[in-house]
């Protein structure tokens, strides 16, 4: 009776543990990596909209990892999106003087006709919080204000 009852705690422990994941394990060209994309476990005031210059084209991160992203001169494209973690889901960053740089992975979640496999796979872009400014950029060129 007792064996039954710790094989059935470790099936639960192992069962929560695997619903409380708060990351996502992705392939990209340089190998396996790791985003999150949850809020809870984020903790920063990173959705909206990122614009060049106060207009398109426009990157928009919303809950959940889905969004939209625009490059100069293309319709805007869905995709999913997440910042990289490491494999227990801590977010990855430098920090700087006065700034903050994450890696941004999307992927987008539409094919467009003359689409390449390229055009399909995971891509990386700094994500930095400037705190002086108290502005984040995407690309360097995209950016929204934040709040503390």
């Amino acid at each position: 009776m007792n064996l039954k009852n710790v094989i059935i705690a470790s099936f639960l422990f192992l069962t929560l543990n695997s619903f409380s994941q708060n990351w996502d394990k992705i392939e990209a060209k340089d190998g396996i990596h790791y985003i999150s994309h949850y809020m809870h476990n984020i903790n920063l005031d990173i959705l909206g909209k990122y614009l060049y210059n106060g207009q398109e084209p426009v990157v928009e991160l919303n809950e959940y990892g889905i969004g939209f992203y625009q490059l100069h001169d293309q319709p805007k494209r869905p995709m999913i999106w997440g910042l990289e973690c490491d494999e227990s889901g801590a977010l990855l960053y430098k920090k700087g003087f006065d700034n903050a740089k994450y890696i941004l992975w999307y992927q987008y979640t539409t094919k467009l006709e003359g689409d390449t496999e390229e055009d399909t796979t995971w891509k990386s872009v700094e994500f930095t919080f400037h705190f002086n400014t108290h502005k984040i950029f995407i690309q360097g060129e995209r950016s929204k204000d934040y709040k503390e």
